[in-house]
């Protein structure tokens, strides 16, 4: 209810409360779905840092300790201040380190890969992921796992500040011992770790949006008053 008010500009609560008093709709205003002007994106914050030799990866036992939202008229800068938000700042250049299990080792990974290249990210990915995309023709660097052998393995490369950003994508409870150690250690040492091919897509969106230097900043009073004029 309050996201969705802060969205449209429509208090709901108290037209509910009006509602039940006796108040009809069309008393108030009320005829039709409100127009929802730019983007809201709605971020859940997780008390992952008071806890940090758990696995970042969420269950459904798990609930928010807060939200925030970040609105803009394009995505990835609403996408990118959502995040910001929650405490995640994401990086505009670096070291991209990408994981994925089976199931993701599809065109759609393919495509992040190009896009974080694109935006000038080097590529470092475990042996599986690196396999992959190399034979999509994907420039990218073969980093060993923790248990893999020769060091420096992925998690030193994170310890020395080598990796900006991680894209790890765990399956279920099969997820090798090594993923949520790398999850832990970029917890600790705060990279951000994304582990949604969905999310890795909209993180692009926000680093495009902010490397090319939108940076909409407004009061939210002020965006609905503005889209009541036009």
């Amino acid at each position: 209810m309050p996201y969705v008010s802060k969205a449209t500009g429509v208090p709901f609560a108290k037209i509910a409360a009006r509602v039940m008093a006796g108040e009809s709709l069309r008393s108030l205003g009320l005829v039709h779905e409100p127009r929802v002007d730019g983007y809201f994106v709605k971020a859940p914050v997780f008390p992952f840092n008071r806890f940090p030799r758990e696995d970042t990866v969420l269950g459904p036992e798990m609930k928010s300790t807060g939200e925030v939202m970040g609105s803009s008229p394009v995505f990835g800068e609403a996408y990118a201040k959502a995040l910001l938000g929650a405490g995640t700042k994401l990086p505009l250049e670096g070291t991209a380190f990408i994981s994925v299990n089976d199931n993701d080792k599809r065109q759609h990974v393919v495509q992040i890969a190009r896009d974080l290249a694109g935006l000038g990210f080097k590529l470092i990915a475990t042996a599986g992921t690196a396999e992959f995309l190399l034979r999509h023709s994907v420039d990218v660097s073969v980093v060993p796992k923790v248990h893999e052998g020769p060091r420096p393995h992925v998690v030193d490369r994170m310890i020395n500040r080598e990796v900006t950003l991680v894209i790890n994508t765990p399956l279920g409870k099969s997820a090798f011992v090594d993923d949520a150690y790398i999850r832990r250690n970029a917890l600790m040492l705060g990279i951000p770790c994304i582990t949604t091919l969905s999310a890795a897509t909209a993180c692009v969106e926000g680093m495009r949006e902010l490397r090319a230097g939108t940076n909409t900043i407004a009061a939210l009073q002020d965006q609905h008053v503005l889209s009541s004029r036009s």
